[in-house]
């Protein structure tokens, strides 16, 4: 049984309880908070937490303000926003903060249970295409599985768990195109039903964090239409 912490930020009872049910059936340890202060403190005082669930319509600081200051002490943590919110604007704002995935109200157990695993996956950097060598190299990029860091010319770069599972899919392939359904299926995993654009939104702040012109990307091309592709630098 898996004792991974999540915390879950939902202000409507029912569905926190909903939730709270579900996940401690599957053997996780629950931590519950009600509005965005309450959910700050918890996050602050177990550093130890694997994901968290945030509702985006709380009071007190709401869920995208929550998610923006837990990035900012933290890009190891895994993060799903739950919300009734369905603009597109909505997802796209909630993900470029830093979130991992979007779940939309309401939502099945098994929905729920499927991202979460996946996600956990990813924080545990747990993947199918994953090779033995703890260390992945690639021009002035070192990817250290075991230790969870990502590197720029020896100096570490600040990664979310679903961007260092995309640079490790990318630096096992160079050279080699791969779809958004293929990143899709390797990252998120094969019953991932969210929205495709996900990748794309990944892959911007990916860009943000490890090209020089972001605008005019060296090492992560775009291959139109398809997808995109890792331009290996001794190559």
């Amino acid at each position: 049984m898996s004792m991974n912490k999540v915390l879950i930020l939902e202000d409507e009872e029912s569905i926190r309880s909903f939730i709270v049910v579900n996940l401690k059936r599957e053997g996780f340890h629950i931590i519950e908070a009600s509005d965005g202060h309450e959910a700050l403190q918890r996050f602050r005082e177990h550093p130890d937490i694997a994901v968290a669930l945030l509702d985006v319509m709380v009071p007190g600081p709401d869920g995208f303000e929550v998610c923006r200051q837990i990035r900012e002490e933290s890009e190891r943590i895994g993060i799903i926003f739950l919300t009734a919110k369905v603009q597109e604007q909505d997802k796209i704002f909630g993900l470029s903060l830093g979130a991992d995935d979007y779940i939309s109200k309401p939502f099945s157990p098994g929905e729920l249970m499927a991202r979460v695993h996946s996600l956990l996956r990813r924080v545990h950097l747990q993947a199918p295409f994953l090779q033995h060598d703890p260390v992945s190299r690639s021009g002035p990029f070192e990817l250290h599985t075991e230790l969870r860091e990502f590197k720029k010319h020896g100096s570490p770069i600040d990664v979310t768990p679903t961007e260092l599972a995309l640079l490790q899919m990318f630096m096992e392939h160079p050279g080699i195109p791969l779809s958004r359904d293929k990143l899709l299926d390797e990252v998120w995993g094969e019953h991932y039903v969210g929205d495709p654009k996900m990748v794309d939104v990944n892959i911007r702040r990916v860009r943000q964090k490890i090209e020089e012109d972001p605008s005019r990307p060296l090492y992560i091309e775009t291959v139109w239409g398809y997808g995109y592709k890792w331009k290996d630098p001794n190559k």
